[in-house]
């Protein structure tokens, strides 16, 4: 299976008349926030494949219509109507094609906005999933195959400065429920010498930045520093 993978940066590549032409062989879409509605609307209904989306720290226009700002209960009438045709993947666990997907949206709090968290949140919210991690090891034999966030781990792609640090649990998730890919955004890759692909554990971890293709079949090997 490939997957499109894209977050935080509106990209001509993708953004192009010739992106159907250039992306065929697509069988997924996995938008990992900070992406205007708009632009994944465009891309969606360009490659008409499945797709799933969760919500960074900006592009939060749309965000009251999924959540309730402070108490974050999903909004169930409006999920047809502003669902873009791709599926709202926050803080759910969720399957398509054979994949079992749970999805996280948010960054670490810096500046109390807007689905920002603390670690003690952060991790509420992953032990709510936890039912329905269960129920897919009883079911399909394990736990989850993508974790895909904003955030990314605590000294893992992340950065020093308040807003880019990592969390500390999404390492505790992954030992704990270890899926094959965590895809996650929010890391801006400017240097050619970014880590874009590392390995945690028993995890593959990728930074979607602009766009990247996941080859399920042909796994990436981790970057090396250079």
């Amino acid at each position: 299976m490939k997957i499109l993978l894209i977050s935080d940066q509106v990209d001509p590549l993708i953004y192009s008349s010739s992106l159907k032409e250039r992306f065929s062989e697509i069988d997924m879409i996995l938008c990992a926030g900070d992406l205007p509605m708009e632009y994944i609307d465009f891309v969606i209904s360009t490659l008409n494949k499945p797709a799933y989306f969760i919500f960074g720290n900006h592009n939060l226009q749309e965000f009251r219509y999924y959540h309730e700002v402070d108490k974050l209960q999903f909004h169930e009438q409006y999920s047809m109507k502003h669902a873009h045709g791709a599926t709202y993947a926050g803080f759910k666990v969720l399957r398509e094609n054979g994949l079992l997907i749970a999805g996280v949206s948010g960054s670490i709090r810096y500046n109390n906005g807007i689905n920002q968290y603390t670690e003690k949140e952060m991790k509420t919210k992953l032990i709510k999933m936890i039912p329905a991690l269960i129920y897919n090891k009883i079911r399909y034999g394990r736990y989850l195959d993508i974790f895909l966030t904003h955030a990314s781990p605590k000294d893992i792609h992340d950065k020093p400065d308040p807003c880019h640090k990592g969390f500390e649990c999404f390492r505790w998730f992954l030992k704990k429920f270890k899926p094959t890919y965590m895809i996650h955004g929010h890391i801006h890759l400017y240097d050619i010498q970014d880590i874009r692909v590392s390995k945690f554990e028993e995890t593959t971890i990728i930074n979607a930045y602009s766009h990247y293709v996941l080859d399920t079949d042909n796994p990436p090997p981790p970057d090396k520093k250079r």
